[in-house]
């Protein structure tokens, strides 16, 4: 390793690179000792300066969230994802008391469909309930700081004003699909001094399709969980990051040449400008890249582009499922995690003693 040329290090060291048929540097190795001259212990200051949050994107309306996360490992990162998805809480339907239920859509399908509906409620605002408390040990009696309630009674007929020869179901019939709608808040205790209305996230998620004479009675209770106990309690659609692409033109692409290898990658990473007369490629905005590496199949251009990934730019992609907007999942991520590591100190201290 003391033969490794200063630059060749430092790419090793900072950036994933793709090749034709490989992927190399995929692995951390900026661990101290590994590069000699390189100090690469932790270092709080250092690790400040470094360290940076941006958001690419916030909407609210589609609960969607694009930030950059720099100067972290991929096992912090990676962390993160894995918190968001499975250890930040939420509240769902666990238990669904059926009264009747004359639908083709059996009861147990039924129960397992309204679980996974997202409930439009701020876990904070909730307890979780002990272990004790869950399965067959289920309180008797809900409570206002453990638990949501909600109703659902809906019954089909049919619609004497419906328009003569229709065929549509929606018109022959009244109530013909149950949507969430229909959900009814039943406050418990003292919840609707505290809270304001509690619903689910979406109006229109279908729960079953009823004919005339066919009808849906049922009582529903929430609690908090997390998504690594079941899914239904997850907070996200998806969370993922991906490693900001760097995309180098080792030389000149001019002509039509240019042309083809704008193709070769997402619309708007390559831009082709005339120059003197004459088309030269340029790259514009390599974020947008997908690195699909298509350039490697034209033989007169493989060689003119270098492919990498920035090893410490994450770029994070979080869809919230509606219970509490993407930026507050993110900071509720961090928190747990800070929980974690304070836990882990405070064993260590206790082993040390």
């Amino acid at each position: 390793s003391g033969h490794i040329k200063v630059g060749h290090m430092e790419e090793v060291r900072t950036k994933v690179v793709l090749e034709e048929y490989s992927v190399i540097n995929a692995r951390s190795t900026d661990f101290p000792g590994n590069y000699p001259g390189c100090d690469d212990s932790w270092d709080y200051k250092r690790f400040e300066k470094r360290f940076s949050i941006s958001v690419a994107q916030l909407n609210f309306e589609e609960m969607v969230m694009v930030f950059d996360m720099v100067g972290v490992d991929a096992a912090i990162a990676n962390s993160i994802r894995r918190v968001l998805i499975a250890e930040v809480p939420t509240m769902a339907i666990e238990k669904v008391y059926i009264h009747s239920n004359t639908s083709i859509v059996q009861d147990e399908v039924l129960a397992h469909r309204l679980g996974l509906i997202p409930i439009n409620a701020d876990p904070r605002k909730f307890k979780t309930l002990s272990p004790m408390q869950t399965g067959e040990n289920w309180p008797d009696t809900p409570s206002a700081d453990h638990m949501i309630e909600f109703t659902l009674k809906v019954k089909c007929s049919h619609n004497t004003h419906a328009l003569k020869g229709s065929h549509d179901p929606e018109q022959l019939y009244l109530n013909s699909q149950v949507t969430t709608s229909a959900f009814k808040w039943i406050p418990i205790g003292n919840q609707a001094q505290k809270i304001s209305e509690l619903r689910p996230v979406h109006d229109d998620i279908v729960i079953a399709k009823l004919r005339p004479g066919q009808e849906l009675n049922l009582r529903m209770l929430c609690m908090k969980g997390i998504g690594k106990d079941h899914a239904k309690f997850s907070p996200v659609a998806t969370a993922s990051y991906r490693l900001l692409p760097e995309i180098t033109l080792i030389k000149p692409v001019i002509g039509e040449k240019a042309d083809r290898l704008a193709k070769c990658f997402s619309e708007g990473v390559i831009q082709v400008v005339e120059k003197n007369g004459v088309l030269n490629a340029e790259v514009v905005d390599a974020r947008k890249d997908t690195c699909s590496r298509e350039v490697f199949r034209h033989e007169d251009l493989k060689d003119c582009v270098k492919l990498a990934r920035i090893r410490d730019h994450f770029i994070f992609s979080i869809e919230s499922t509606g219970a509490l907007p993407p930026d507050v999942l993110v900071v509720e991520a961090i928190k747990i995690m800070m929980g974690k590591c304070t836990h882990f100190m405070e064993e260590l201290n206790n082993l040390a003693t």
